[in-house]
């Protein structure tokens, strides 16, 4: 073979190989899986659309992912456990139904300790840097966090006064609603949101108290007659991640993945406002009552409150009272 021609050979494969080079990420490309438990239509599933498509375009499609709705993969209490063996990369919890594993879990279920946002954006600030340390002691890492509008109580009579309450059949999905059914004299009945409508229609319950936004989501003027909005709470959903999946990523990938977080609990806070007024004004479209609640209800609200925040001092020990004084603080 003449020189030319062997010049001509070692740049066609040289050429070659160069034309493989940008393939090789590809081949290294994340195809992630996704659990949450809430339904399509949930401003909560929207976001989570958001942030996937936000990382998959930051990271030019190294990562990409599947999302299952409606607890369509893994039913919520076993999305986290999911997520800790690797069975999905992602998902999303409510935070406060983990609290048998850490009060921390639950601290923004306590009655009446947030009522509004401002309160709700303090407390997750000053109770994040306690959360991702337990995450991270079970493998996960905590990206984001979002907040339930105000809950309030759902029910097929008006509610005067809290002692209303006595001898319902009240819908539970953490440790703080089943105590505060028992300190009202309520029977706690454990039912996953997905499930409520079945629960009552069969007499199983016959109140609950869920914000607005889950009313609309399980179409609540179909069981339920009255909407009482007391800023009961505001528990969050928090997305999760199988920290060996999120440490397998480039750096920038890692990066990337972290501001998509930022900007999904920074517009999560946004719709999660939205929603507030949205959802009530359609469940009165829909034919509920959306009573204001009285001074009476609200007072003994506040009673249980004062009891159910000392419980969790108690159960949360040192790190809960610096929690709680620094939130008070404010």
């Amino acid at each position: 073979m003449t020189l030319p021609a062997l010049t001509r050979r070692a740049a066609l494969l040289t050429g070659g190989a160069a034309a493989l080079l940008p393939a090789m990420p590809r081949a290294q490309a994340a195809r992630w899986q996704m659990a949450t438990p809430y339904a399509e239509g949930s401003y909560h599933t929207r976001n989570i659309r958001l942030f996937l498509d936000d990382l998959a375009t930051a990271t030019e499609a190294r990562v990409t992912t599947q999302i299952h709705t409606n607890g369509s993969l893994l039913p919520m209490p076993q999305i986290k456990r999911g997520v800790q063996q690797g069975q999905v990369q992602l998902g999303e919890i409510l935070l406060s139904a983990y609290a048998n594993e850490d009060p921390f879990f639950d601290v923004d279920a306590v009655p009446q300790l947030v009522t509004n946002f401002a309160q709700a954006r303090r407390l997750h600030d000053l109770s994040r840097p306690y959360i991702e340390a337990r995450f991270a002691r079970q493998g996960l890492m905590l990206l984001y966090m979002v907040p339930w509008p105000p809950a309030g109580f759902y029910s097929n009579a008006p509610l005067p006064t809290i002692e209303a309450l006595r001898g319902t059949k009240m819908r539970t999905f953490n440790t703080m609603t089943q105590r505060f059914a028992q300190l009202v004299g309520a029977t706690p009945t454990l039912v996953q949101l997905a499930e409520v409508a079945q629960a009552f229609a069969t007499g199983v319950v016959n109140s609950m108290v869920t914000s607005a936004a889950g009313g609309v989501d399980t179409a609540a003027w179909d069981y339920a007659k009255v909407f009482t909005p007391v800023g009961f709470s505001m528990t969050k959903t928090a997305v999760l991640a199988n920290r060996r999946a999120v440490e397998a990523l480039n750096d920038a990938d890692q990066r990337a993945l972290r501001l998509a977080a930022q900007r999904a609990e920074a517009r999560g806070y946004q719709l999660a406002e939205e929603a507030t007024k949205a959802t009530e004004q359609r469940l009165a479209e829909r034919g509920m009552t959306v009573a204001q609640p009285t001074p009476e209800l609200l007072a003994g609200l506040a009673a249980v409150s004062r009891t159910m925040t000392d419980e969790w001092i108690a159960r949360a020990g040192e790190d809960g009272k610096k929690l709680i004084d620094a939130y008070r603080a404010t």
